[in-house]
């Protein structure tokens, strides 16, 4: 197999070598990439580089062609799939995506995406966004979690609304089943969270001081309150503005209290329940902190509880708002 050969500038100075590689390579996948240094493939100056290992200037990374290549295929439009529009302006759109339904295709010519249905309604879209497989999509969901996403029209609207979610400005709530004893009225969770040192399938929260030093996780907080005990059962509202991969999903399981059908963190399976119950039940937007914003740009749109989840709480008619 070809190699391919980065020289690492000042800009990658002191960087870890996953993050390094993507910088140089351009559009290179980082899931790839990490894998490929997992599996002792990339090289730094001739030598294997533990995880984690950051580089220096000048260094030579050695890389295979196929790892490097950009594997961003266009995402496939569409038209006749169905979308729940809940918001729509000029600038931005607020989707309602079911359970089961990917955010985004993983591999090339997939379809049945929330991406894919996007596009065929939005056309518009493409070119917009992360990446060719996310057209406008300025946050993902899991597959089995149902609920809203923020979906940006245009280049502008798409940097304004990236750099307030990563600033913790775009308000996101959820709700969620888990079992209801012994969990308080109210509180917060704020494990960190790595990825899992064993299964790729799931993260990791760093309950221990100790796995916090091994694994270098990323901060995570989690605000959660009941809004209704049912049986056996609570009905949460959780906040996360700058929720992580599986962070809800985690944080619960850390406090022994999984989500109903969550069987991947140690959920129990419930009849009636094909999935984890997690749906994302508020987003919201007030432009704060960019006098630039055109009205068009804000939001505040809920969606209600889906029925395989009202029905385990005995409400027929309970959203976020």
């Amino acid at each position: 197999m070809a190699k391919l050969e980065l020289t690492v500038s000042d800009g990658e100075d002191g960087v870890r070598l996953d993050k390094a590689v993507v910088a140089l390579a351009k559009g290179a996948s980082r899931a790839r990439v990490k894998k490929a240094i997992e599996a002792g493939s990339v090289r730094v100056n001739g030598r294997i580089v533990p995880k984690g290992g950051v580089v220096k200037t000048g260094d030579i990374i050695t890389i295979d062609e196929a790892v490097a290549r950009p594997s961003d295929a266009p995402c496939e439009a569409e038209p006749d799939a169905p979308l729940c529009i809940r918001f729509e302006s000029s600038e931005v759109l607020v989707v309602d995506k079911p359970a089961h339904q990917p955010t985004a295709p993983l591999r090339e010519g997939e379809v049945g995406t929330l991406a894919s249905a996007l596009l065929g309604h939005f056309p518009e879209l493409r070119g917009v966004g992360y990446s060719a497989r996310e057209p406008g999509i300025v946050h993902r969901l899991d597959t089995g979690t149902s609920g809203l996403v923020i979906v940006a029209r245009n280049a502008g609207a798409f940097e304004k609304l990236r750099h307030a979610l990563k600033n913790g400005q775009i308000h996101k709530e959820y709700l969620l089943l888990c079992r209801s004893a012994d969990l308080p009225d109210n509180g917060s969770i704020e494990y960190p969270i790595a990825n899992h040192p064993k299964d790729k399938r799931r993260v990791y929260p760093c309950v221990h001081p100790r796995d916090v030093i091994r694994y270098a996780p990323r901060p995570a907080i989690t605000r959660y309150c009941i809004q209704a005990r049912v049986g056996n059962w609570a009905l949460v509202r959780a906040e996360a503005p700058q929720a992580i991969r599986h962070q809800l999903r985690a944080h619960f399981a850390a406090i022994e209290h999984p989500l109903a059908g969550d069987v991947l963190y140690g959920g129990e399976e419930v009849a009636g329940l094909d999935r984890h119950a997690l749906h994302a039940g508020r987003v919201a937007f007030d432009g704060s902190g960019d006098h630039e914003l055109v009205e068009m740009l804000r939001f505040d749109v809920s969606s209600p509880l889906p029925d395989d989840m009202s029905r385990h709480v005995q409400i027929d008619s309970l959203s976020s708002a």
